[in-house]
């Protein structure tokens, strides 16, 4: 089916970089927006905005009947759910494509699997997929738990089945602190995900935290769009990424990214996804797979040429990928930072009003943001306001550009997290690209900034 009309089920920057990639492929959008996002850029670019609740999500973006409403009443052909929100929510997805209404993105049932994480780990090793030692699935017997911590080695972490961020996860250095810290992580995940699930697996003292962007068509034929390092993180949230990772060869590039690919075409995946690792001393370790678009994903369409969502809606469409395996090519270096509204030391959230602004300009630096100047920044949802992404044929090219950029970058109004990553691209160890998933928060508390 071609797609005529596309109701876009979320809002800020993504909201918009789907309707500019709509548009470019004639397609009408609608925007869907709470009271707080009337004055939306996307809202105020789409060919028609309807609002469907109240500033709080669970009463606009996480209402699933005002969505459908809308797309009902626009006559909208698909729903983009972009990332966050209803973007990895199965039942969502089941009842789109009830109302006989193209879902761009993965088939229900992929997303379900891959949303519990006990049951993606199960699937990911049934289709080849390094794991990092543990439990085959949920865990609650204490002797159990001991005997498979005994065999993975201490220490270990246990972790929520559903969910994440850092929520419901403990590590446990020893067997005398199992039972405890079990019951402590089933509490918290029952708390946060309403699923007391835990399981248990090998703590991994400071890996790289590595992503292979997968693509498949849902009819067997799947590529991968090569690596991200996304290690640069706080709280478990992502801070800085860059593609290629600086710590990966060609040959273990290859390697894990044609196990990703035949994985994909094996499970007859469609649409984006991503498959996340932890890497360390060579060797990489399944975690998770996002069953959708990621925040970070402009940095793989620069160093490969390839506008992933538009492959998305095509897919969505029925069509075929538009490129191969082997037709795609990975150029150069890309560096992604993510510009929140947070004071950039203590990171309290500081939403306002947009007094100044503007944008650095100059050849490969793009800027993904629905920010404009007089837009209110609204308290109610996540503080990411924009992303910097600038490509240079080599990594040393890129960060004397993207320290060009962030020097032009001028978002007055509320404090950003600008001057963070300008003091990031001057530390050696990030330069050298010497860095692990601990090393941005051992910074932070070494030299007082957060």
């Amino acid at each position: 089916m071609a797609i005529e009309k596309l109701l876009i089920a979320n809002r800020g920057e993504i909201a918009l970089r789907i309707h500019r990639a709509c548009h470019e492929m004639g397609i009408k959008t609608v925007a869907v927006h709470s009271t707080a996002d009337a004055d939306a850029m996307h809202v105020r670019l789409a060919d028609e905005a309807i609002c469907i609740g109240p500033p709080a999500a669970k009463d606009s973006y996480l209402n699933v009947a005002a969505i459908i409403s809308a797309a009902e009443i626009s006559g909208a052909d698909a729903i983009h759910p972009g990332y966050g929100f209803l973007s990895e929510n199965a039942k969502f997805a089941e009842i789109v494509e009830a109302h006989g209404l193209a879902f761009v993105g993965p088939k229900p049932e992929h997303i379900r699997t891959m949303g519990d994480k006990i049951e993606a780990k199960r699937t990911a090793g049934a289709l080849g997929l390094p794991l990092v030692p543990g439990s085959d699935g949920a865990i609650s017997d204490l002797e159990e738990a001991k005997a498979i911590a005994e065999k993975a080695g201490y220490p270990v972490i246990i972790k929520a089945a559903s969910g994440g961020g850092g929520r419901g996860m403990k590590v446990c250095t020893s067997p005398d602190d199992l039972e405890t810290l079990m019951q402590q992580a089933g509490s918290e995940a029952k708390a946060a995900f309403g699923d007391a699930t835990v399981y248990l697996e090998k703590y991994l003292g400071n890996p790289r935290h590595i992503e292979i962007q997968v693509f498949g068509d849902g009819k067997g034929n799947a590529i991968h769009l090569g690596e991200r390092d996304c290690s640069l993180q706080r709280r478990h949230q992502k801070v800085l990424e860059e593609a290629p990772s600086p710590i990966l060869g060609q040959a273990d590039r290859d390697r894990i990214g044609g196990i990703c690919a035949k994985a994909m075409a094996d499970m007859g995946y469609r649409g984006a996804g991503t498959i996340e690792f932890l890497w360390e001393d060579g060797e990489f370790y399944f975690i998770e797979m996002n069953t959708r678009l990621q925040v970070e994903h402009p940095v793989t369409e620069m160093i490969t040429g390839v506008d992933l969502v538009r492959e998305q809606i095509r897919v969505a469409e029925g069509r075929p990928l538009s490129v191969t395996q082997e037709d795609l090519r990975f150029t150069g270096h890309a560096i992604e930072c993510r510009i929140n509204a947070e004071d950039p030391r203590t990171f309290a959230p500081s939403p306002g009003t947009v007094t100044r602004y503007h944008v650095p300009g100059g050849m490969h630096v793009r800027v993904d943001s629905g920010l404009y100047q007089g837009y209110k920044v609204p308290p109610y949802y996540d503080s990411m306001i924009g992303k910097l992404i600038v490509y240079g044929r080599t990594r040393e090219g890129a960060i004397m550009r993207l320290r060009r950029a962030l020097q032009e970058y001028v978002i007055e109004g509320m404090k950003t997290t600008i001057p963070l990553h300008q003091a990031l691209l001057e530390d050696p160890d990030f330069l050298n690209g010497d860095y692990t998933i601990k090393w941005l928060e051992e910074w932070l508390a070494r030299d007082g900034k957060g």
